[in-house]
């Protein structure tokens, strides 16, 4: 398992898989400044180590048992823990939909996200058919594994699930972020079409 520094270290180092992570997987280690004043509920401080394009981003919590971590704030509030290293968070960043997995997620129903990820992983491989070679591009890089989707599914539930009480995402005014178990199972116009 390769340490959270070590990964950042690759990332920065290879601008093409840099560049994939940022315009394919919305993971973008140059947006770092992302999250500025946020912390944990409990008082902990979290590293900011990416952004997305509208404004989350992902942290690195303090070490526990040689891991570091992983959780993501959205800039709309809500926030989460989706792994408990980088490797295991870029596993599912760059495997799976995982926030429209866990937005259409009925309330935290696991059968739900496994649909939900069915449909989902089928629209982005009609969008985009250089996909699949895409993520197996970053996977080599950086050797991550390549896990099925179903396995990611439960892997990031079991993560969110985990969030409260100890990776609540809080302002340094002492706001809560929201959970990121979305409460609709398919998109409400239409569903899955």
């Amino acid at each position: 398992m390769a340490s959270s520094d070590h990964l950042l270290d690759l990332i920065r180092s290879a601008p093409d898989v840099r560049g994939l992570l940022r315009t394919s997987f919305e993971f973008d280690v140059e947006r770092s400044e992302c999250g500025d004043g946020l912390g944990l509920a409990s008082g902990a401080s979290l590293e900011p180590i990416a952004g997305d394009f509208t404004g989350g981003a992902y942290f690195l919590c303090a070490e526990e048992g040689g891991r570091r971590p992983v959780v993501f704030a959205s800039s709309d509030g809500v926030s989460g823990l989706i792994a408990d290293d980088l490797a295991g968070a870029l596993e599912i960043i760059v495997g799976l939909q995982w926030r429209d997995c866990l937005g259409f997620s009925g309330g935290g129903d696991l059968e739900v996200m496994l649909a939900s990820a069915q449909h989902l992983e089928r629209y982005l491989v009609r969008d985009n058919p250089e996909f699949a070679e895409e993520r197996a591009r970053v996977a080599s890089a950086l050797s991550l594994r390549v896990v099925p989707v179903p396995d990611l599914v439960v892997r990031l539930h079991e993560a969110a699930s985990r969030t409260e009480p100890h990776y609540v995402v809080a302002t340094d005014d002492g706001d809560a972020y929201d959970g990121v178990f979305g409460e609709y199972s398919e998109p409400r116009l239409g569903g899955w079409r």
